[in-house]
């Protein structure tokens, strides 16, 4: 019973009859999931308001994550080399010299040693970081400028480069900066779920779809598995929420909670199981497989999908924003077409 309770609830898209959780198909709405909604700017003199977003309509009823803790430009990108939008780039620099003055004292900002020294310190004074306080660099591959780099940090939250960056130090320092910013707002009070918080997020959702208080309180509705998502975080930041509900965002892009739908899994078996799952490479490489049967049954899916997945990147690394859900889609993306590549290769 357990082991056909554990297929129904794996992320690949696969049909009732079988259970299994390879691809039999390729679903329209996987392949068209509309990409989450964009978060409202932040002021740069203040910290970040606790807000999340209220739009349940995704898969089974889950809400989208909370917004982006990157301050935002405008809609569109500045065009090359023109730079990022003046309030966020002076935004980071302050937060970083009012860090730096109260850890490292005046003077230059070494701000790659500045971020690894805040999570150090985090994990010195008791903050559970399951796979150790180290910050990761990831440079993208290129041979002149603009370069990019893309830091994740120690909970999975990643940023990147968010300036023109004629050096790859420079991109270095640049991804470390808006990291920094994000970390150093998240310790925030208002950046805690609280008993409050979460009251007023929920009468907010109840307002703006036109429900009642009852839907509130089963967990069976839409509205009910938001209270429950949020009440099984209290106490948590938005950052740690938004590393959670990142495996939630993929698994709706996946066509994933549609299909475990089909396969009659509830609402709260979906959310027990996956509030407890972290994104490994299992869940990747099912999603991958997923992508080469569309590829399959629909020639240029992927990459249509991609080219798309990577404009969407580009658009929200120069806005400043939390990049993980766009990076893991890329990731899983490229990951298929090399699958695709080694099959075709294998049939030569």
């Amino acid at each position: 019973m357990e082991s056909v309770r554990a297929q129904r609830l794996q992320p690949g898209v696969g049909t009732l009859r079988s259970l299994r959780p390879g691809v039999t198909g390729a679903p329209a709405a996987a392949a068209s999931a509309p990409p989450p909604p964009p978060a409202p700017p932040l002021p740069p003199a203040a910290p970040p308001p606790a807000g999340l977003g209220l739009g349940l309509g995704l898969g089974l009823g889950l809400p989208p994550p909370p917004p982006p803790l990157g301050l935002q430009g405008p809609a569109a990108p500045p065009p090359p080399g023109a730079g990022p939008p003046a309030v966020l780039r002076e935004a980071v620099e302050a937060v970083v010299r009012s860090f730096a003055k109260h850890t490292q004292g005046y003077g230059r900002v070494n701000v790659v040693e500045a971020l690894q020294e805040f999570w150090q310190m985090k994990q010195s004074r008791g903050a559970d970081l399951k796979n150790g306080a180290l910050v990761v660099y990831e440079m993208v591959p290129s041979n002149s400028p603009p370069y990019v780099c893309y830091v994740t940090l120690p909970g999975g939250s990643c940023f990147g480069s968010f300036q023109f960056c004629p050096t790859k130090a420079e991109a270095r320092r640049s991804a470390a900066k808006i990291a920094l910013m994000n970390s150093v707002f998240n310790e925030h009070p208002s950046r805690r779920i609280t008993d409050e918080f979460i009251e007023k997020s929920v009468s907010e959702a109840l307002a703006s779809f036109n429900g009642n208080r009852e839907e509130a309180d089963n967990p069976n509705t839409g509205i009910g598995a938001f209270r429950f998502m949020l009440e099984s975080n209290k106490g948590k930041s938005m950052l740690e929420f938004q590393e959670l509900m990142t495996v939630f965002q993929l698994l709706h892009w996946n066509g994933s909670l549609k299909a475990m739908r089909e396969r009659q899994c509830s609402r709260q078996e979906v959310l027990a199981h996956y509030s407890h799952r972290a994104l490994d490479d299992d869940i990747r490489n099912q999603m991958a497989m997923d992508w080469v049967n569309r590829e399959q049954n629909s020639p240029g899916a992927l990459s249509r999908e991609l080219a798309s997945t990577e404009r969407e990147l580009d658009e929200a690394r120069l806005a400043g924003k939390e990049l993980r859900f766009h990076k893991e889609k890329k990731d899983i993306l490229m990951l298929a077409a090399g699958q695709l590549g080694s099959m075709h290769s294998s049939n030569c």
